[in-house]
């Protein structure tokens, strides 16, 4: 298995990914700068981290969907690839159309950084043997609040595609507790607010995270 980390201008959870992945769940991993124009030749994952790409200037993943590296990122998706995009990565997938919906500002107008409850809600490359799961894992987000119309929320909870929940607690006003969602024909990415390479240790708080980078390293194996 082989797995990269995008980073762009402002990415500032890139190391934590590079860490988590090639520490923690001993994934072979390395960079790629969002100037290239294509991915590794034998990439299985495609990590997009947190942080603020391009300083988040016009809206959250705005100009990062214009990176040379993404139509390569779209093609290996389009293909089955794995994909993950993680708070800001995840703002990236959805203002490139890869995922449905946005990702807007806190309903309180307010930045979180705390530790919040998610339940695992539906299975996919990166939940499979998780589901009904609540995990305890960092959010770090001013525009995590997850938007979308009445129809595509419908959809996503018909089709099974609400991969994470907030549990107990909204810290951000999303539309029916979403903290993540599924995208792609075999629900290959993985769009979600919290960071699960923040807790991918004991030493961290929480070794939560964990799970969810081994389910996806399971998936990746079966193949």
């Amino acid at each position: 298995m082989k797995a990269v980390v995008v980073q762009f201008p402002g990415s500032n959870a890139d190391w934590d990914a590079m860490r988590a992945l090639r520490d923690v769940v001993n994934i072979p991993t390395e960079f790629v700068f969002h100037k290239s124009a294509t991915l590794p030749a034998g990439t299985d994952l495609v990590v997009l981290p947190g942080g603020f790409a391009h300083g988040d200037y016009l809206r959250c993943g705005a100009i990062a969907r214009f990176s040379p590296i993404m139509a390569d990122v779209r093609r290996h998706a389009e293909k089955g690839g794995f994909l993950l995009g993680i708070c800001n990565g995840f703002q990236v997938l959805t203002e490139a159309g890869l995922l449905p919906g946005a990702l807007t500002r806190n309903a309180h107008l307010r930045f979180e950084c705390r530790d919040v409850r998610v339940r695992v809600e539906s299975e996919g490359a990166f939940t499979a043997g998780l589901l009904g799961d609540e995990l305890r894992i960092p959010i770090a987000h001013a525009e995590g609040r997850y938007q979308a119309d009445e129809a595509t929320i419908a959809a996503l909870e018909k089709d099974r595609r609400v991969a994470f929940r907030y549990v107990g607690d909204n810290p951000n006003g999303s539309r029916n507790d979403i903290a993540g969602v599924y995208g792609g024909p075999k629900r290959n990415v993985l769009g979600l607010m919290p960071h699960p390479e923040r807790a991918c240790e004991p030493a961290l708080g929480s070794a939560d995270g964990k799970k969810i980078l081994a389910a996806i390293t399971r998936a990746t194996l079966a193949r």
